[in-house]
Parts: C-alpha cells; sequence; structure tokens
C-alpha cells in the first residue's frame, strides 16, 4: 500500500469535510450513507465495526447539536475519514473482494488511535445520556 498516495487522498478528503461540517443536513446525509455502505459490507468490517459504530454515532451527536464537547479538528478528521470511507476512488477499490477496504480500515484505524481521548469521553458521556431519565 502506497502510504504517501494513501495520505494525499485522505488530506483531499480532509478539505472536503471542513466544508461539508458547516452544513448539518449534509454532513448526517453522508453519515447516513456511510452507515448503509458499511452495513452492506459488515462482514468485511469485521475487526474494525465497534469503531466505526462509534465513528459514525459520534460525527452524527455532533452533527445534529447533541454533542458538542469536540475540537473542530477532530470532527473534520472523523468526517474526512467517513468521505473516505464512502467513496468509490480510493487506494484500494472496494469492490476488490478481500482486499478493498483494506486502506478503509487503515484510515479509520488511525482516526480511531488519533482521537481516541475524545472518543473515550464521547463514551462516557453517551453512556451517561442512556441513564438519563427524561421527564
Amino acid at each position: 500500500m502506497n502510504l504517501n498516495r494513501l495520505q494525499t487522498l485522505f488530506n483531499s478528503f480532509g478539505k472536503k469535510a471542513k466544508k461539508l461540517v458547516k452544513d448539518k443536513d449534509q454532513t448526517l446525509a453522508k453519515i447516513q450513507e456511510g452507515i448503509k455502505k458499511a452495513t452492506l459490507h459488515k462482514g468485511a468490517l469485521t475487526d474494525v465495526w465497534q469503531q466505526l459504530q462509534l465513528l459514525f454515532s459520534l460525527a452524527k451527536d455532533y452533527a445534529n447539536g447533541s454533542y458538542t464537547q469536540l475540537s473542530k479538528r477532530s470532527v473534520v478528521t472523523v468526517i474526512a475519514g467517513l468521505l473516505y470511507f464512502i467513496s468509490p476512488i480510493d487506494l484500494i477499490p472496494d469492490f476488490i473482494v478481500g482486499l478493498g477496504f483494506i486502506d478503509d480500515i487503515y484510515i479509520l484505524t488511525l482516526i480511531y488511535k488519533q482521537i481516541a481521548k475524545d472518543l473515550e469521553k464521547y463514551q462516557v458521556w453517551k453512556d451517561g445520556q442512556r441513564t438519563t431519565i427524561h421527564i
């Protein structure tokens, strides 16, 4: 895998993500598109399924305004990763059976590690939301 080309590709998605984050509806639409794609290819994503679900959840809660305790840099990084994931144009085309998601998994794993502290805080917040009783 050509890591320099992968980095260049990912950076281009970062630029798109900076613009997208400003539009809540479009951001939520892209997140839904990503969830749909992930669900269709769950078998190929087994190793990162839980991480991917947490990233989708974080992006969705940020976009809809439920969770705002995230730096702009982190949210742009997450959205860029999700854009990379849903894009048909990436380093290894997704239609290549057995290999197509290697680059996507690599990117998503890097993002997960890069914002791990943010994800821990988000998970605590999310767990708190489940235990809060709304009257």
